[in-house]
């Protein structure tokens, strides 16, 4: 009974092995070979798989990106702000009150207009601004989402990102999560190994 518990406590210890070392070579193949390698009798070549697929996953990343996560619509409608608009409005207002000040400093026969004519700018910002205002940004958007596309700003910054950096920060964001997986399958490799202890052993 002890020699079979000793084969079947080996056969999960190989086991282990085995699942532990093809899950750490299994994330290690997520990326290296960096240069795709050829082996000219078979006719087999071997890279790793996110740089064998770069491209591919590049131009995925950021359709995902602008379609389901961030647009151009997005940015602007969280940037322009009721608080922002108005401070915008003030901005221009106080703006074109010192450029009229200046010009009437320099024609005193317009002096007595001044207060007239500060009178109509606040009134035409406060009745109209926000709408003009409004008007231009959505102006903005529509030019924008014409001429930025999100999409291809990842696309060309994840084709040019250098691999070995990009496995480095994928391995230090998801490292106890990749430890996880090798544990992982040594864990259910000695679980195969008993199983395949006792079924050796009853058959």
């Amino acid at each position: 009974m002890t020699n079979i518990l000793v084969k079947i406590f080996i056969l999960a210890l190989i086991g282990s092995a085995i699942g532990y070392v093809t899950n750490v070579l299994a994330i290690k193949l997520l990326f290296r070979p960096y240069e795709e390698i050829r082996i000219p009798i078979i006719n087999f070549r071997i890279q790793g798989v996110i740089p064998m697929r770069q491209k591919e996953i590049a131009k995925n990343i950021g359709e995902i990106i602008e379609q389901e996560l961030v647009s151009i619509s997005d940015i602007l409608d969280n940037f322009v702000t009721e608080d922002k608009i108005h401070g915008l409005l003030l901005s221009i207002q106080n703006k074109l009150k010192a450029v009229i000040d200046v010009k009437i400093s320099e024609m005193p026969l317009l002096a007595g207009f001044k207060g007239m004519i500060f009178g109509y700018i606040d009134r035409i910002m406060e009745e109209e601004g926000q709408d003009y205002i409004k008007e231009i940004i959505h102006n903005i958007g529509v030019n924008a989402q014409e001429e930025i596309k999100i999409n291809e700003m990842v696309e060309e910054k994840i084709n040019a990102f250098d691999l070995s950096k990009l496995e480095e920060l994928a391995y230090e964001i998801a490292r106890k999560e990749l430890r996880h997986i090798e544990v992982l399958g040594g864990v259910l490799g000695f679980m195969i190994g008993i199983v395949q202890g006792i079924v050796v052993h009853l058959f």
